[in-house]
Parts: structure tokens; C-alpha cells; sequence
């Protein structure tokens, strides 16, 4: 067929069950107890798809447990992705939201990298209005929520399965008209009337596809990780039954089944893989597993799994899984636990003193595959009594600079800090020590013999309020009433900002001359301080020199202010009018303790040049 699925199979007929009252399966859902797993002795073959791949939601369900990344994060994440996917494009497909000015800057972000895989995607609601912004973005595809249990129909819909049916079929319709592929995100399947309601409604998608010739996707989402890989376990948390369900006794086209899961019980690997095990040939991840609530199945483990399962990388790049790790460790500041399987910072470290003997004879011995090899990470062993000031400066080489995430001068074995940390290790094995070395112990010995490979706590206050500061002087530089050249409309845009953001101490424009061409905006009750501001000469001063001579920002290390005696730091910004020519400087105080309480994400309507705070 024009777009290449499998031709569906002849099966039997799916009436919809329009129950009168919710099937909530109380005995296995008590709700007052942990949920209950029943086995009712059936069960299913292995059935695998025709092919097997990876799609990512990332961006999407991914950013449902954490600050959101930025537009930039997302195009270096997508950059990771495509190349870890590789020219076969394993990892087809990526997802977005789409409804933030924030959403359509990393859409187009990524769609601007030309790439074939991943494919961007989206995400809506079942709703005409959301679909039209999928048009709006020229995407081919789009996920649409459509909840199938009756947890969500009745108790949060307030509906009736007949009538979210009819619903959740009349968006599909329209985005076949419109030529887009539907893409129903069957919600908390693993909760859901199986045969009175999801094959039904999963039949009447078949028949559109028959008619249309354009693929309709299901994804089968284990909303609350319910899902359940053990023989014999009953529907509907049985991930071997729920996907044989579908793919065999519905015959829906194993190429057009995705699973998506959730990690609410630790079973969202293990789940994923057997979904493919069974006929689903799409297996849904993001990066790390960050996703909502407890996570996802993370990318990196269905990387390897694929390999394990295919017995090849086909053209995949696992050694881009520690670079991606990397990335988040230092740009992201995304915590990774130092023993998460493939990318933590000691997922193939031994401490044992007599497994570090085993692989110092052979590395098979203790590690899982040739780490070095495929994921760039060598094997590594703990500090031990037969180290030595050599074995300890490497392993400070190694480790020190993932930890504090800055890049340090290589320490050397004869180094005094070395000596130092050697002779008390071996006072910890003259003691009776029979473990190795934990690497907090080694790192409280380097910060107290080797400070200058750390940052001090005030240093990294220091360096990330003045982020902060830079951020805010960008935004409001780059504003259009500051560049619209209309006075009042300036002024009355710089009061606004030092009203809301306390950090400010003052803001003034200068023009190139040296020459005040604002007001000084202070905070309230603070102006008469810098009365004699407004006649002064600034031509001399190093920040209007500076911002003068290359057009660039120039920022001040900390100082005191001689009119406030706060510690302050100085923001100066080139002004340029809508033809980017630079026309006056822009130069701002901030307050440090004021900055100290921003050291979080600042809020985008403070970020948003020109446009008044609150609800867009």
C-alpha cells in the first residue's frame, strides 16, 4: 500500500460493551491496598513484530517531571539522538508538545536539522483546535490522546464509552482529512476493558486505515505501570495477553503497535522489552527514563536491549549513550546516580578488593561487555592498599572533573596532596580495612588536600547568580520598547522591570556620547541616592568603554556600591535600533542577595522582551 504497512489480517468481530457502570476491576484494583496480581492460567506465545524499533518522548513526556529543557537543550539532545540512532534510523521518531511559544521554538529548532530520523512528532489532546496547530507546524504525524479506561471515561470524562468512542474517532477522521497519521495514545490500557472497549475501538481505527490508505498508530500506554510480564497473569496488566490481544487476534499491523510505559512498580523495562517480544515493533522511551512521576523506560537500556535482542548494533553509535550522559551531568545539571546501569559514573566500577584482583588478571571477570569499546567508558576499579600514589592520582584524573564538572590540570603521583591521600589510605588498611575505597572518602580527602581542583560553595552561588544577572540584562536589552526609540514607551517599560524584579538596584540608558538619555530607575524609595547620576559623564567608565569598543555585553565582578554599600554587580548592554545599529548603552546594577533568592528557573514572562507579566 502506498504507505507500506502490513496488510490486515481477517479476524473476528469487537462489539463495543457500552457498560452502564465503570469496570474498575476492584480485585485487582483495591485501591486501599496494593494492587493485587491475579493469574488466571492462560496466556500467550511470543510473537515478535517483523521489525523492532525505538521512538523517543523526550521532549514530551520526558519534561513531565522536571524543569523543561531549553529550546538549545533540546536541539543538542535531538543532535545526540540522531546520531546514536544511526543511518537506519533505529530510533524512528521523537515527540513534542506543541502549545508554548517555548514548544514551537524547539520544534522548529529541530525540524531546521533537515534530519530523516527521528521524525518529529507531536502531541494533542482529542480536540480540533489542537489540531490544527499539528497543520500549523507541516508535521505528519501526530500522537492524540484518547483515554481508554473506564477510570478515566467515567470518572474523569464523565462520559459514556459509546460517546468517547464516537469522539476519539471523530478527530482521527479529521486528521486524515487534513493528511495527517493519527497516532491514539490508548491511555491506562493496563486498566481498561480489553475486549469491551479497546479492540472495539482499536477495530474501528482499523477500518479507517482500510479505508483511507494512511496508517493509524496505537500506542498502548501503561499510564500507572501496571503492567505485569509474568505467564499466566490476568488481563488487563498482562503485558504478553494485552499485546496479543492486538497483534494477533485483532490482527492490528505490529508495525503500527507502540508501548509506552511507566516505572510506578520497577517493571518499565522489562515491560517495553516484552512488548516487542509479543508484536509491538515501536517501543516508546526518553533519555534516562525522566518522564512522569516514577519515568519511563529509558532510551539508553532499549538501545542495548535492541542490540541483545538483534545480535547487531545496525549502525548505531552506543559510545553517543556516555557523551549524552555527559551532557546532562554538566550543561543540564540532571542528577544521574552514580550506579545507574550504562551511564552512571560508576556503573562499571568494582570496589570489592577481590573483584579488583579478578579484573586486574581479566576484565571479563567483573564486567558486563567490553565497556570501553562500545559505550567509551573503560572498566575501573576502586582505590584499594595496593594503589599506590599512582593509582590514586588516576583515579583523581579520571574522576574529579565528572564530579565537579570543570576541567582540572592533570595531578601528578609525585604531587604532595597524592602523598597526602596515599598515607591515609594506608592507615585505613593498617586499621583492619578490608573494603575498598568509597569515592566520597577519596573526594573529601582531594578537597582537603587538593583544593584547587574545587569550586567553593560561594563560587558556584557567585557564578550562578551572575547567570542570572545575564540572562535578565539580555532580555531586557533585547526588549522592542527599548529599542523602539520612543521615550515614554522606554521609560515607562524600564519602571515596570524594576518594579517587579527586586535583584535591580538601578537601570539607566546612556547614549553613545556618554550622556544619560533615561531616567535612573531605582527601587522605591531609593532614587534621591543616585540624584547626581543623571548629569554625570559616563565616557570614561570601563563598562561604557568597553561595550563602546567591541559592541558586546560587558559584566563587573562583584563589588560594593559606594551609594548602597550592597554587594552589586554591573551589567552593561549595547542597545541597537530595529536595524541592529548601536545607539545608546544600557547599564544595570544587580543586587547579589537579591540574586541569590532567583537561583531558580527565572520565570519567562520576566524573560518575555516587551511583554507584560502574568497570563498570556
Amino acid at each position: 500500500m502506498e504507505h507500506g504497512f502490513s496488510p490486515i489480517k481477517e479476524t473476528r468481530n469487537f462489539p463495543l460493551v457500552d457498560a452502564k457502570e465503570p469496570e474498575l476491576y476492584r480485585n485487582q484494583f483495591p485501591y486501599d491496598s496494593i494492587p493485587r496480581i491475579l493469574f488466571d492460567g492462560k496466556d500467550a506465545a511470543p510473537r515478535p513484530a517483523g521489525d523492532i524499533w525505538i521512538t523517543d518522548t523526550t521532549f514530551r513526556d520526558g519534561q513531565q517531571a522536571r524543569p523543561p529543557y531549553t529550546p538549545e537543550q533540546i536541539g543538542v539532545i535531538f543532535d545526540f539522538l540522531h546520531r546514536l540512532g544511526g543511518p537506519r534510523g533505529i530510533i524512528r521518531q521523537s515527540e513534542f508538545f506543541l502549545y508554548s511559544k517555548r514548544d514551537a521554538q524547539a520544534v522548529e529548532t529541530c525540524l531546521s536539522r533537515g534530519y530523516e530520523f527521528p521524525e518529529v512528532t507531536g502531541w494533542i489532546r482529542a480536540d480540533a483546535k489542537d489540531l490544527a496547530i499539528v497543520k500549523g507546524f507541516g508535521l505528519k504525524e501526530t500522537g492524540i490522546l484518547t483515554s481508554v479506561s473506564d477510570y478515566h471515561i467515567f470518572l474523569k470524562l464523565k462520559s459514556t464509552r459509546a460517546k468517547i468512542m464516537d469522539e476519539y474517532l471523530g478527530i482521527v477522521k479529521d486528521a486524515l482529512a487534513a493528511g495527517i497519521r493519527p497516532r491514539c495514545h490508548f491511555e491506562d490500557v493496563t486498566r481498561a476493558d480489553i475486549y469491551g472497549f479497546c479492540l472495539p475501538f482499536a477495530a474501528s481505527l482499523k477500518r479507517l486505515m482500510e479505508e483511507s490508505g494512511i496508517p493509524i498508530k496505537v500506542r498502548l500506554c501503561d499510564t500507572m505501570g501496571f503492567g505485569l510480564t509474568y505467564p499466566g497473569a490476568a488481563l488487563p496488566r498482562s503485558v504478553p495477553r494485552l499485546v496479543h490481544a492486538f497483534a494477533t487476534e485483532l490482527g492490528y499491523p505490529g508495525e503500527l503497535l507502540e508501548w509506552h510505559g511507566h516505572n510506578d512498580f520497577h517493571k518499565v523495562h522489562v515491560n517495553a522489552a516484552t512488548a516487542w517480544l509479543y508484536g509491538c515493533s515501536a517501543l516508546n522511551s526518553t533519555v534516562l527514563g525522566f518522564g512522569e512521576r516514577t519515568g519511563n523506560p529509558p532510551l539508553e537500556a532499549a538501545v542495548i536491549e535492541y542490540i541483545g535482542l538483534k545480535g547487531t548494533e545496525d549502525g548505531m553509535d552506543p559510545r553517543v549513550i556516555t557523551e549524552m550522559a555527559d551532557y546532562f551531568r554538566t550543561e543540564i545539571h540532571a542528577p544521574i546516580p552514580a550506579n545507574y546501569p550504562f551511564v552512571g559514573t560508576e556503573f562499571n566500577v568494582t570496589r570489592a578488593g577481590i573483584h579488583a584482583d579478578g579484573i586486574l588478571k581479566n576484565p571479563e571477570i567483573y564486567n558486563i561487555f567490553d565497556t570501553e569499546r562500545i559505550l567509551n567508558r573503560p572498566l575501573r576499579v576502586m582505590v584499594t592498599d595496593k594503589s599506590g600514589m599512582a593509582g590514586i592520582a588516576q583515579w583523581i584524573n579520571e574522576n574529579i572533573p565528572g564530579i565537579t564538572g570543570r576541567k582540572i590540570e592533570a595531578v601528578g603521583k609525585r604531587h604532595p596532596g597524592v602523598k597526602h591521600i596515599a598515607d591515609w589510605v594506608a592507615e585505613q588498611y593498617i586499621q583492619g580495612r578490608t573494603t575498598s575505597i568509597s569515592p566520597d572518602e577519596l573526594v573529601a580527602q582531594a578537597k582537603h588536600y587538593l583544593p584547587s581542583l574545587f569550586v567553593s560553595d560561594f563560587q558556584k552561588v557567585k557564578e550562578a547568580a551572575a547567570e542570572k544577572a545575564k540572562r535578565l540584562a539580555v532580555g531586557i536589552s533585547a526588549s522592542e520598547d527599548v529599542r523602539s526609540l520612543d521615550p515614554a514607551r522606554t521609560e515607562s517599560f524600564l519602571s515596570g522591570i524594576v518594579n517587579r524584579e527586586a535583584s535591580i538596584q538601578l537601570i539607566a540608558i546612556t547614549d553613545l556620547e556618554g550622556k544619560r538619555i533615561s531616567q535612573a530607575h531605582t527601587q522605591r524609595g531609593e532614587k534621591i541616592l543616585f540624584r547626581n547620576l543623571m548629569s554625570k559623564d559616563f565616557s570614561q567608565h570601563d563598562w561604557f568603554v568597553a561595550v563602546l569598543e567591541t559592541g558586546e555585553a560587558w559584566y563587573s565582578d562583584l563589588f560594593f556600591s559606594k551609594y548602597t554599600g550592597k554587594l552589586i554587580l554591573t551589567a552593561a548592554m549595547p542597545i541597537r535600533d530595529p536595524d541592529g545599529k548601536m545607539f545608546a548603552v544600557m547599564d544595570i546594577d544587580f543586587r547579589f542577595d537579591d540574586l541569590v533568592k532567583l537561583i531558580s528557573p527565572i520565570p519567562d514572562e520576566i524573560l518575555a522582551v516587551g511583554k507584560p507579566s502574568g497570563p498570556q
